[in-house]
């Protein structure tokens, strides 16, 4: 571990080298640039071909030349503005954030408010989910096209030792090449004992056409850990009887004044224990690419390509623990040195081919291929105590499966119609999705959409097979498949609120829970979840103010006793925001409420790194403690500016926090985050 910490300080090093002197350069010559406020405000100049670009004394090329594409070929421009959107997105996920409940530290997990019920897989996923919230999926990484060199900086302050980076830089060696390479490391010790973060993503991209255009590549290859200490949750016990410790010293109902002192040293509480670890890798190299056999010569002519992707993914979850817990994990064949160790290894080929008209639309036939190769390295004999039968523990889950799909788009007069799908021919497991659904939108501001989603996927690969040192953690299970049916309605009027409603059903609902023993173990649901699902979002200006509201309501008619999720999720921000100093600077401030209704949250397991429904004997522990898993205000209070490309951020998080007894938990054991104030950066160089 310390060998991998030192190889991230030196990234880390070598990268804000590189972007300082990238920035000597940049600075001086926006120092001879006149004022770039037309282009930041998306008054584009008219250009020439972006092939040859050229600059008349000091003028920047517009900002439409530096383009962002997403894994879907959808396009966007580089964006320097400042919003309240972009503040949400000011975080260590670099995404909204909506929904989620971060653990105390930064770079933990996260509790999910509101689940994500359906996926586009044929394959189980990789299991320890907890640590996946940062883990850059193929549909996470983008590709680009820039005019001239372009960086981004990253930059914000973590808890106690520690800091984010997101340094970034693209570049086309000519119009037909661009080359990109990023790198975000985040270290935090952390307010409680043993809860260090330390975690990296590197990702380097690269997309190259030819000079007729019939042949494009896009390829990239990420590498990515990311590292945790675990302690189990503050300590407290649950056991029928014996009453409740630790927790309730810390956190006393109104008892003695010192108790309330303690529990203000949070490097002083006491938590379940102080040598465990966990940590995540993951390597992929993906390629995607296509020749023209037609070549389109415009908007009316047809384009017929052959493309091929493929997809190499390792990843590999190991938990280590320098002394067996029997007390929360049961009995171990190991008393000192816990090592369990899991890969996978996924190779996917996949060919297709993509028509292109102007009447049909745009239609795709693809198939392919995929190799995994999931499990640990020593097959398992297990004994039953009580009968004496022996059975094994496989060591593997091992194969291939052979799929089909296709998919669909095509616009007209305002419609929107599209579809996909693809379903395994053959193999070792079964699985296959479909999405279709067509919008309408009657201008800019207004607009409708109504789609629907069907997939049935084996559960996650631990579910189906895990091993460890601890005796009750070690299993092998053969499950149905998970089936999820969702319908969803989409509302756009722009100037009134958008609004999403779902209705979904799962059969087959896999998940963690715990035993009559307290550990961990898998189970599946007999009967059907039904969820219902409304989300307004809306964001009203009126002159210098700005109010920004997003409240999603959800309701489990069926199942609720193992789909746990607050009925009420609400972020409401009220702001001010304009120019100062002759539009010099803009300003944003305001604050941001955030609530969701009381329910019994999922515990987090650090030996699995997963979520876990509340047992019975857990939940009536925190009730009667009085203990609350939301139905509690949450308050920040933000201080944003822009100036010219750079975005400053200051913000107090939990802000209540700071004048009274923080009593609530993020999950069972794991108190939420302090009072604290944070300030960061983005800051863009077009070189």
């Amino acid at each position: 571990m310390p060998q991998f910490r030192i190889a991230m300080r030196k990234s880390i090093v070598v990268i804000i080298i590189f972007l300082i002197s990238s920035l000597a350069v940049a600075q001086e010559r926006q120092d001879r640039r006149p004022s770039d406020q037309g282009v930041l405000q998306g008054k584009v100049p008219k250009t020439t071909d972006r092939g040859a670009v050229k600059k008349k004394g000091s003028d920047r090329p517009p900002i439409t030349e530096y383009r962002i594409i997403d894994n879907s070929n959808d396009t966007t421009y580089v964006d320097t503005t400042l919003s309240i959107q972009k503040d949400y997105r000011f975080n260590y996920l670099r995404r909204d954030d909506f929904g989620l409940q971060p653990l105390n530290n930064v770079a933990q997990a996260y509790n999910s408010l509101i689940k994500i019920e359906e996926r586009n897989h044929l394959l189980p996923l990789f299991g320890a989910r907890a640590r996946h919230f940062n883990f850059m999926e193929v549909e996470d990484i983008n590709y680009y096209s820039v005019a001239t060199p372009l960086t981004e900086l990253y930059f914000k302050t973590t808890f106690e030792q520690g800091q984010q980076l997101d340094a970034f830089l693209t570049i086309n060696t000519s119009p037909r090449l661009n080359m990109s390479i990023a790198y975000k490391g985040v270290r935090s010790l952390g307010k409680y004992k043993h809860a260090l973060t330390s975690t990296g993503n590197f990702r380097a991209t690269a997309s190259y056409f030819t000079k007729n255009n019939r042949y494009h590549l896009r390829t990239h290859f990420v590498s990515q850990d990311l590292f945790n200490e675990e302690n189990g949750g503050l300590s407290f016990t649950i056991a029928e009887g014996e009453g409740s410790s630790g927790i309730e010293q810390y956190l006393s109902l109104g008892n003695a004044e010192s108790n309330r002192r303690d529990f203000a040293e949070r490097a002083g509480i006491s938590v379940n224990f102080e040598d465990a670890e966990s940590i995540l890798r993951g390597k992929r190299f993906y390629l995607d690419h296509y020749y023209s056999i037609i070549k389109k010569a415009d908007s009316s002519s047809n384009n017929l390509a052959i493309g091929h992707t493929l997809d190499i993914t390792d990843k590999s979850f190991q938990f280590n623990q320098a002394t067996a817990d029997t007390t929360h994990f049961g009995a171990s064949y190991e008393a000192t040195a816990l090592a369990n160790k899991v890969a996978l290894e996924d190779f996917s080929n996949q060919i297709y081919l993509d028509f292109d008209n102007q009447w049909i639309g745009n239609v795709r036939i693809n198939a392919g291929i995929s190799d995994y190769n999931y499990g640990y390295n020593t097959i398992l004999q297990l004994v039953d105590q009580d009968t004496g039968a022996e059975r094994n523990i496989t060591n593997r889950i091992k194969g291939d499966v052979q799929f089909i799909g296709g998919s669909y788009k095509k616009r007209y007069k305002g419609f929107k119609i599209f579809a996909d799908g693809m379903s395994i021919v053959s193999g070792d497991l079964d699985g296959n999705y479909v999405n279709a659904g067509v919008g309408y939108d009657f201008n800019k501001k207004y607009g409708a959409q109504l789609s629907m989603h069907d997939n049935s996927v084996a559960p996650n690969y631990n579910f189906l097979l895990h091993q460890s040192d601890y005796i009750e953690y070690n299993w092998q299970n053969d499950f149905k498949n998970l089936e999820t049916r969702k319908i969803k309605l989409n509302i756009k009027a722009h100037a009134l609120a958008n609004i999403e409603g779902s209705y979904t059903t799962i059969d087959n609902y896999t998940y963690f829970t715990k035993n009559t023993d307290s550990i961990t173990t898998p189970l599946q649901y007999g009967e059907s979840i039904e969820l219902l699902k409304i989300k307004l979002s809306q964001n009203l200006k009126f002159k210098w103010l700005g109010m920004d509201n997003t409240i999603q309501y959800q309701k489990v008619s069926s199942g609720d006793q193992v789909y746990k999720v607050p009925e009420i999720v609400t972020r409401n921000t009220l702001y001010y925001h304009d120019h100062w100093f002759k539009r010099a600077l803009y300003l944003q401030t305001g604050v941001t409420f955030k609530y969701y209704s009381a329910y019994a949250a999922d515990g987090y397991d650090p030996i699995l790194s997963e979520f876990y429904v509340q047992s019975e004997s857990e939940q009536t522990f925190f009730e009667e403690n009085k203990h609350t898993f939301g139905g509690f205000p949450q308050f920040d209070i933000f201080f944003n500016a822009k100036i010219r490309q750079t975005r400053i951020y200051f913000k107090v998080e939990n802000f209540g926090e700071a004048f009274q007894q923080n009593k609530e938990f993020s999950a069972p054991g794991y108190a939420p985050r302090d009072a604290v104030l944070r300030f960061g950066l983005v800051w863009n160089f077009f070189l």
